[in-house]
């Protein structure tokens, strides 16, 4: 089945390129089925490459997708155009006050990680979306810096900063082969990281019920199951595209930002030679397995979730 999305979003062109199967609204209306609900809060200031990437993962599974855009409702983004925004998204607030629920909400990270969370300026609001999620969302699943800050609202564990940015490639292990998210997964797996901010495993052993999927010697935890608030925290980037670390340090190289060639990216940590994409098997995987789970958890009758 594929993701049902707006035919005048940009992704449903990319997606169609790329051989994902999508559908206007039109054509899902025609389909005696229940969709799966699943909301995108987007934090990241690229928003149309953030929604390619999340869509793309989302929509390649057999059922139904209707993909929803959130944003914060008061803060303002500079690097996506007014109209874009306009047009897709809804502020928070306006989903808050609707009554509306969803099977699954994607909390995505946030280019603020150096700022203590209380400093964010939508920090309020973004603490009522976590306690919202307990009565609106099956299941919700933060990325990275919306991992981050999830999992301290809920638990109190802290961020730290790194002395150097955890940037590049890195291979994680798979600490719970029996897990449902983890179905198919190999022992080991690629997974693109770039933060400048970590994660002690120490202090999520010490939080109740939380427990570590996925995890790396170099970079430390990565994927967390959080069953007791319906959630998962990544706090490393499976949606990256090919290119994006690439982006990423030609951004900060133009840029004069003291910046480290990433790991294990590049044939032989040369940046004059493509990179290869040694995640995009597992990435899918992992988001086919987690809409999976919230399909057979999730009550048909909506007005039942979160009760």
């Amino acid at each position: 089945m594929p993701i049902k999305i707006p035919s005048t979003l940009p992704a449903f062109d990319v997606l169609t390129r790329e051989g994902v199967m999508v559908m206007d609204e039109d054509q899902a209306a025609r389909q005696d089925i229940r969709p799966l609900k699943i909301g995108l809060l987007n934090l990241m200031p690229k928003k149309i490459q953030t929604e390619n990437q999340f869509a793309r993962l989302i929509g390649a599974t057999p059922l139904q997708i209707e993909l929803s855009l959130i944003r914060m409702s008061e803060h303002q983004t500079k690097n996506t155009a007014a109209e874009h925004m306009e047009s897709f998204y809804r502020p928070f607030s306006d989903v808050a006050a609707s009554g509306e629920k969803f099977d699954g909400l994607i909390i995505t990270g946030a280019p603020i990680e150096h700022l203590p969370f209380e400093e964010v300026t939508y920090w309020e609001e973004l603490r009522q979306v976590f306690d919202w999620t307990q009565s609106h969302v099956q299941s919700t699943f933060g990325v990275c810096w919306g991992g981050m800050a999830m999992i301290y609202h809920l638990h109190g564990v802290k961020k730290h900063i790194l002395d150097a940015k955890a940037f590049g490639c890195f291979r994680h292990r798979n600490m719970l082969p029996a897990s449902p998210y983890l179905r198919g997964f190999s022992d080991d797996c690629v997974i693109p990281v770039s933060r400048w901010t970590e994660m002690k495993q120490a202090e999520i052993d010490a939080a109740p019920a939380l427990v570590t999927l996925l995890a790396s010697d170099e970079v430390g935890p990565a994927l967390v199951e959080d069953p007791t608030h319906r959630a998962l925290y990544i706090f490393n980037h499976f949606e990256y595209d090919s290119d994006t670390l690439k982006q990423e340090y030609d951004r900060d190289v133009a840029s004069g930002t003291p910046i480290n060639v990433p790991l294990n990216y590049y044939p032989n940590d040369d940046p004059a030679r493509t990179p290869l994409n040694r995640w995009r098997s597992h990435a899918h995987l992992l988001y086919g397995n987690w809409i999976n789970q919230i399909y057979q958890s999730t009550p048909f009758d909506m007005d039942a979730i979160g009760t």
